[in-house]
């Protein structure tokens, strides 16, 4: 709300919170921002473990997302947690982020049919719901490529998939996270089968609302298998549009799986709203779409984060009239290690350089200045 100055107080932002059985000392989280720094077979580098420590100050870190098989890669130099060296390597980034004071969780990661044979096990097809290939071109090892038409899975490989997150939410405990986030959104795998614009099956993962939901309930049934719910995030995007997975009816569709959500005494629900449509990569946001974190507040009353196009005074009056409990930032933490000193003292924030968001070594990823306050 206003202050006596006009400004925004931003003291919201500064309650402690708990998402399920993970307390946060602020409101001020960390996106999953998937930066290209790991190794070329997805194990996290050194880099990315001063990348994270330094932004430990964050309520929470929501680590980028990784891939839970090789099958679910689709980006070169993204993360992965399907082996032994990707358990270890995120060991020593839990570690830095714990012993700097911090806390933070694993998105686990399907693309679907985002990504391209070049990438895959003996050339294999990318999956899918349906064999509906998306437009454009795909960047791989040779180069720029067309997107290809997807394979359709098998209801024996759907049950694989729901396996493949299950182990690798095991190596996420083991790698020492404080819980994971379930990828549904941004027009990746899970969301593929969820979106009707994308899953024409007729089978039991096809057709109605409950049909296309199932494999989001099968999978999370195998994750907190692994973990307690209370350590378990889904993240979701209704009304966005990304990697041209879109929906006749999305309104309906995520109230009822919102409303099937809020049965699983989940950890949080994280929405990515939809005025930032372009999943972070470009700075357009759309005009006169639904905030959804209020749309879904009246189905769910577990605590919701949101991400997409804010700023700490926006943030701070989301928080203030409890249309979320806490505000997901990408770009700012990108080029403000200490966003929430920043936030706290009314600082001017650095701006971020986008050509350096997915590419490339130190510059852009971990050389961006903390403030003064910050280092006394």
């Amino acid at each position: 709300m206003p202050s006596a100055a006009g400004t925004i107080d931003r003291t919201a932002l500064f309650g402690s919170l708990d998402l399920g059985e993970i307390k946060l000392p602020n409101r001020i989280i960390m996106a999953p921002m998937s930066r290209m720094r790991a190794q070329a077979d997805g194990v996290p580098s050194e880099l990315n473990v001063v990348y994270y420590a330094q932004r430990a100050s964050a309520g929470l870190i929501i680590a980028e997302a990784s891939c839970v098989s090789r099958q679910g890669r689709g980006y070169a130099n993204s993360t992965a947690i399907y082996s032994d060296e990707h358990t270890g390597g995120w060991r020593k980034v839990c570690d830095a982020v714990h012993a700097a004071g911090g806390r933070i969780v694993l998105q686990l990661w399907h693309v679907g049919r985002i990504s391209h044979s070049s990438l895959q096990d003996g050339g294999a097809l990318p999956v899918a719901p349906s064999p509906i290939a998306r437009s454009g071109e795909i960047l791989t090892p040779n180069g720029p490529m067309p997107y290809e038409t997807p394979h359709a899975l098998s209801v024996d490989e759907i049950h694989a998939v729901a396996e493949d997150y299950r182990r690798a939410a095991a190596r996420a405990k083991d790698a020492g996270f404080d819980g994971v986030e379930v990828q549904c959104a941004n027009g990746f795998l899970l969301e593929q089968f969820l979106n009707d614009g994308t899953n024409h099956r007729t089978d039991q993962y096809g057709g109605s609302m409950e049909n296309r939901s199932r494999i989001l309930f099968e999978t999370l049934e195998a994750v907190c298998s692994i973990w307690p719910s209370g350590r378990v995030g889904v993240r979701l995007s209704p009304f966005s549009t990304s990697h041209e997975c879109t929906d006749s009816n999305p309104e309906a569709l995520h109230s009822h799986v919102v409303s099937r959500l809020a049965a699983l005494n989940l950890a949080y629900l994280h929405f990515y709203e939809p005025r930032a449509g372009g999943a972070g990569r470009s700075d357009e946001f759309t005009a006169g779409v639904p905030f959804v974190s209020k749309l879904m507040r009246k189905h769910y009353s577990g605590p919701i984060i949101a991400a997409g196009g804010f700023d700490p005074d926006s943030a701070a009056v989301a928080v203030e009239q409890g249309s979320v409990d806490a505000v997901v930032f990408g770009r700012h933490f990108v080029s403000n290690p200490d966003l929430p000193a920043r936030i706290r003292h009314g600082l001017t924030l650095t701006p971020y350089h986008r050509p350096t968001f997915y590419s490339g070594g130190v510059s852009g990823y971990t050389d961006y200045p903390y403030a003064q306050c910050s280092q006394s």
